[in-house]
């Protein structure tokens, strides 16, 4: 007797480069026949408003499941809201994702149960010994606890030029209604990023990637959503060792542990830590509660596995290594993005793609900020399209990626030295860099004990 297949519907909630790479996964799907069901891209309005919308839809669509793209509408408990309905989510609780919505929270977590990657931090709740703390700190960054869309952390030296400056800012929090303000070392070294399916239980390492949110080459400019990011063939990083990446995907383990005896909740969706590789060992940058963007344009791309299946697993708590499978090749993302973008972006300009080549099995081709009127692409101000090449090694990943992303025309830029071998080659000498001094600081200690 020939076994059934059990059809899917999900739908998804957001509009950006991220949601069409999780729905194109979706849609890859032999058991997604129909096209997932677009709920809110929760952008353009209230949240209060989207969130209405997003139950209104889902209770008269009846999704199978729901995977949850941004973080603000997790941050509001919308996965809680769409439980009361029946509706299971790929995403974490209102609870759970305090992960991302509250640094302090997340700090202190890893303190409590005593997992290993945080720095130095000091969590204040008022101005009172913020200057105290400042003084004694060589370098320090200043964190709001709540969202901020990626524009609330500032650097010591970058941003914040003085103790003077460093404490406005912490007023200027508090007045704005946050209700706590971390303070942080500064730390140098190299950054990736390492997301993990999760269905509260058992945790499944998606592959490592790079993202470069400067908005100019050579790494220049402002910080943005992210201009781009790379993979690499070997699932692994040009400057990462293996054990950095074992222990890593450690920490994402022994957070969902401490998640669940912390809250009494599973956390049912995606952990993404942000790690930093400094002279003192392994570090984590913070934990985001759902996919990243760019991150998740590379990982997806290369996911031979069947995605929808491993939503069901997460939602049922039953997912396994084995449900999980990518292809041993590179990719390389580029973002086009507005002229003056990120701090006076063009809008309402429309851009043209007729030179654009054809999507592929190595050019994976996504939307994000842009309007479709009457056939034509207009700008949103924000990253326009995300163009992914997929190769054998970088090299070709990334000539494929820059000759899509360098055909759009119009008022539009791109990073295109992202994926390059100067870049890399930076950053593994940025390493090697920091190898050196940990080692002549250990010759220094040595020398003294003596």
């Amino acid at each position: 007797m020939a076994h059934r297949i059990h059809f899917l519907r999900p739908g998804v909630v957001g509009k950006d480069g991220r949601t069409s790479a999780i729905v194109a996964a979706l849609e890859k799907s032999p058991r997604v026949k129909e096209p997932v069901i677009r709920l809110s891209d929760w952008k353009g309005g209230l949240a209060r408003d989207a969130e209405k919308e997003v139950i209104e839809q889902a209770k008269l669509l009846r999704p199978d499941f729901v995977v949850i793209g941004p973080e603000e509408p997790l941050a509001e408990g919308i996965v809680n809201k769409l439980a009361k309905e029946g509706i299971p989510c790929v995403g974490p609780t209102e609870t759970l994702a305090q992960l991302e919505s509250s640094k302090a929270f997340t700090r202190q977590l890893l303190s409590e149960f005593e997992i290993p990657g945080n720095p130095e931090y000091h969590v204040f709740k008022r101005m009172e010994g913020m200057e105290e703390c400042l003084q004694r700190m060589t370098g320090y960054v200043v964190k709001p606890d709540g969202l901020t869309g990626g524009k609330g952390v500032k650097i010591s030296d970058a941003h914040l030029f003085s103790i003077e400056d460093a404490l406005l800012y912490c007023n200027d929090l508090f007045t704005a209604g946050h209700k706590a303000v971390v303070i942080e070392e500064k730390l140098e070294g190299e950054e990736f990023s390492l997301m993990s399916f999760c269905d509260g239980v058992h945790v499944v390492d998606m592959i490592p990637v790079q993202d470069h949110k400067r908005v100019g080459v050579g790494d220049t400019g402002s910080n943005t959503g992210g201009m781009g990011s790379y993979s690499c063939a070997n699932h692994r990083l040009p400057f990462l060792l293996p054990k950095q990446l074992k222990e890593a995907s450690m920490i994402n383990k022994a957070v969902a542990k401490a998640l669940y005896k912390k809250t009494g909740e599973k956390f049912q969706g995606i952990l993404y830590g942000g790690f930093m590789i400094t002279s003192s060992g392994l570090r984590l940058l913070e934990y985001n509660a759902r996919f990243g963007d760019p991150e998740t344009l590379n990982v997806l791309a290369l996911l031979k596995s069947d995605f929808a299946t491993i939503c069901e697993a997460m939602i049922r708590g039953d997912l396994t290594n084995g449900h999980v499978e990518f292809e041993r090749l590179a990719t390389v993302c580029k973002y086009v993005v507005p002229d003056n973008y990120p701090d006076n972006p063009v809008k309402d300009k429309e851009i043209f793609l007729t030179a654009v080549p054809k999507e592929s099995d190595t050019l994976r081709i996504y939307d994000a900020a842009v309007n479709k009127r009457n056939g034509k692409v207009y700008l949103t101000g924000s990253r326009a399209m995300a163009f992914v090449g997929i190769g054998d090694d970088l090299q070709e990943a990334e000539r494929i990626a820059e000759e899509a992303a360098s055909s759009v025309k119009g008022p539009v830029f791109h990073r295109w030295d992202i994926g390059t071998p100067r870049l890399i080659q930076e950053r593994v000498d940025h390493m090697r860099q920091l190898a050196a001094e940990v080692s002549r600081r250990s010759r220094i200690r040595s020398s003294l004990a003596s």
